[in-house]
């Protein structure tokens, strides 16, 4: 399918706006990055968020943003300065934390990676706000509220858009799109483990396909 160009400098808006869901991509093998991620922007996906939770991440990161320039390949489960910086270096163009901390803020505007910290309270919002940022992950959404505490969230931040990411499913991604502060989902149900150890990467297409349109 033909897709937008995007910009070459990007916000964290941008990343959140691209497509209804980021994918939440767990690698254990090199191997698997580019095809994955070929697969994913085959079906309409192309911010991929390739989390900093296996000992690999990092080289599959650099893989995909050498030999899949189509995608915008960004940085998941970004903890400290160390994690931002490798993740530039590796080629991410974008971060994504589980929380949020100043000194991550600083390290990621440092190595010029857009970030979607991750909140759970409405302290964390304010912190966040504090140090300039407006969109952000909600996380661990499920467990944290669900569609009902974002609800609740748009009277007193009213100016401020989410990601919620954590429990969220194919099965309840519209729950949380139908909401006016949710500009997109993060989730891994687009790359089932299943799928990727088979190589099944028609049906991750078709799964990613799927999911561009679950917000009109």
């Amino acid at each position: 399918m033909a897709l937008k160009p995007f910009p070459t400098t990007l916000t964290a808006l941008d990343v959140m706006r691209d497509a209804s869901v980021i994918p939440v991509i767990v690698l254990n093998d090199v191997q698997h990055a580019v095809p994955l991620a070929r697969a994913l922007v085959a079906g309409g996906i192309r911010m991929l968020e390739v989390t900093l939770r296996t000992p690999v991440a990092l080289e599959c990161i650099a893989r995909i943003a050498q030999e899949v320039p189509e995608a915008v390949v960004g940085a998941g489960t970004v903890r400290s300065t160390r994690d931002a910086q490798a993740a530039a270096k590796a080629g991410a163009r974008f971060a994504v934390s589980p929380g949020f901390t100043p000194t991550v803020g600083q390290a990621c505007q440092d190595a010029n990676l857009p970030l979607l910290p991750g909140v759970a309270t409405g302290s964390e919002i304010m912190m966040a706000q504090e140090a300039g940022y407006t969109q952000l992950k909600f996380f661990p959404a499920m467990q944290a509220g669900g569609p009902a505490m974002l609800k609740a969230w748009s009277g007193p931040f009213f100016d401020v858009q989410f990601c919620p990411t954590g429990g969220v499913s194919e099965g309840n991604a519209k729950d949380f799109l139908a909401l006016p502060n949710v500009v997109c989902v993060g989730g891994s149900w687009l790359t089932p483990a299943d799928a990727v150890a088979a190589h099944d990467w028609a049906r991750i297409t078709a799964l990613a396909a799927a999911a561009v349109t679950l917000k009109a």
